[in-house]
């Protein structure tokens, strides 16, 4: 079984940065997929960002692209998303995901994701 614990989060003024960790226990694998979706209120969950383990390789959503950047520490497998220049509407529910067989045509989908932590507040208001 594996396990994931997210942190940070919070409220941030418009413009302001917010970072989110989330760490994998159990069964990991160098081959596994960690990535972040975010749902709000009345809209279905969205593809924020994900990075391939073994690799390193980092996907994003458009929305977020050149605001938002997600690392990986492999040792401690923690994967990080800094998000820098955040928005009204980035406000939503952000849950940590992973997938452990993930081909590159699911990344994107929730589809793809055995695991899911308990989610974590993010908000930008004025």
């Amino acid at each position: 079984q594996v396990q994931l614990v997210e942190s940070g989060g919070g409220v941030v003024h418009p413009g302001g940065s917010l970072r989110l960790s989330c760490t994998a226990s159990g069964r990991t694998a160098s081959t596994d997929t960690m990535g972040w979706f975010r749902q709000s209120p009345g809209k279905e969950r969205e593809f924020v960002a994900a990075v391939f383990r073994s690799y390193g390789r980092a996907y994003y959503a458009d929305s977020v692209k050149g605001r938002f950047n997600i690392s990986k520490d492999n040792a401690k497998n923690t994967i990080t998303n800094q998000m820098n220049g955040l928005k009204t509407e980035d406000k939503a529910v952000y849950s940590c995901a992973l997938g452990q067989r993930l081909t590159l045509s699911y990344v994107k989908r929730p589809a793809g994701y055995d695991v899911w932590g308990q989610g974590i507040q993010v908000t930008a208001s004025s």
